[in-house]
């Protein structure tokens, strides 16, 4: 079968290809004509156009084989953020992304583009319309973002325009879609449990959630504007839906659309918070004793009841960015696509 030629440019490797986000952006890239390896621990998916490479991405010598010919990498590999694991974070995230830089470096990869967080630079307070100039959170919320932010710092600074290596980031938020493992499932988990009683704070906080197919339209324009002398060169980029939502309506939403009940119940934003605290205190002092990994942490209050939205100007202004699917097409195909989790009428 003969093979049609592709420019040199359109051969790529999704690292952590079998993840959530990794899925949705090699289908894209096999649709737009790119050739694509995956790198990743597990073979996620079957495609017959898409050749794997499995292994450790800590190690140089496995990732090197899925880096020979390539001009581009896109690294979207990370734990899931709901793990506890400190340990695999820094691994994974930042020993692992630093023989990721070196791989590519010596493979000869021109373009890297890193999915990173907007939560780099959320501290547990009020962010409207933030912008990429923000610093980073000097107390990150979770081990997963403290180790994304020394992920993006590396990746960022090792951009060489003038050794023909480019790098940028791309910082997402709240990324929700068809096949997420963690928030639908994890919500109507909690809703089947009685956990979605309540809300915390008054309802109105406004927060970015982004569905998948934008993620993916955020990257590959990325990686397709990204050469020498673009502005994107050791940049990061919020890509987000533009369409900042109360964070409980968004959650009301799946919730209803999938026949469950929205919270009904109000509480004060401080008292959930300090409940919290004294909670997450109580564990530590019987930690010796018990092992509970709380679902209730002042962290997950202040994602719950405090405004997070970000600005994408610079993203449409240095990429030609918009989102190509509006949140309410982007929520009804989401539910859509869960019809097990639907409750039994």
């Amino acid at each position: 079968m003969a093979t049609h030629w592709r420019p040199a440019g359109k051969k790529c490797t999704v690292i952590g290809g079998s993840g959530f986000l990794g899925q949705h952006l090699v289908e894209r890239l096999v649709e737009k004509d790119y050739s694509v390896n995956v790198f990743d621990i597990r073979k996620g998916f079957d495609n017959s156009k898409v050749q794997f490479f499995l292994g450790n991405l800590c190690e140089k010598e496995d990732l090197l084989p899925a880096l020979q010919g390539v001009s581009l990498v896109f690294h979207c590999a990370s734990p899931a953020p709901s793990s506890n694991n400190r340990e695999l974070f820094y691994r994974v995230n930042y020993l692992g992304t630093k023989a990721v830089i070196e791989a590519c470096k010596e493979a000869g990869v021109q373009k890297l583009v890193l999915t990173s967080s907007a939560s780099v630079v959320f501290e547990g307070t009020d962010i409207k319309g933030g912008t990429e100039d923000l610093p980073y959170a000097k107390k990150p919320i979770d081990y997963y973002t403290e180790t994304k932010i020394l992920q993006e710092k590396e990746v960022l600074n090792a951009s060489e325009p003038e050794r023909n290596f480019f790098t940028t980031a791309i910082r997402p938020h709240g990324i929700f879609g068809p096949r997420d493992p963690q928030l639908v499932p994890v919500l109507i988990q909690a809703a089947k449990s009685g956990k979605m009683k309540f809300m915390i704070g008054d309802g109105k906080n406004l927060v970015d959630f982004t569905f998948v197919e934008n993620v993916v339209h955020g990257h590959i324009l990325a990686a397709e504007q990204l050469q020498r002398d673009s502005p994107l060169c050791g940049k990061a980029f919020h890509i987000t839906n533009d369409e900042p939502i109360p964070f409980w309506e968004f959650l009301s939403r799946v919730l209803t659309g999938l026949h469950y009940d929205p919270p009904k119940y109000r509480i004060p934003y401080w008292l959930a918070y300090y409940l919290s605290l004294l909670f997450s205190l109580v564990l530590l002092l019987l930690s010796p004793l018990v092992t509970v990994h709380p679902t209730f942490t002042p962290m997950r209050v202040a994602l719950a009841g405090t405004f997070h939205y970000y600005s994408c100007e610079r993203a449409k202004r240095d990429l030609g960015y918009k989102p190509v699917v509006r949140l309410d097409e982007a929520i009804s195909r989401t539910v859509k696509s869960y019809p097990h989790l639907r409750r039994a009428t």
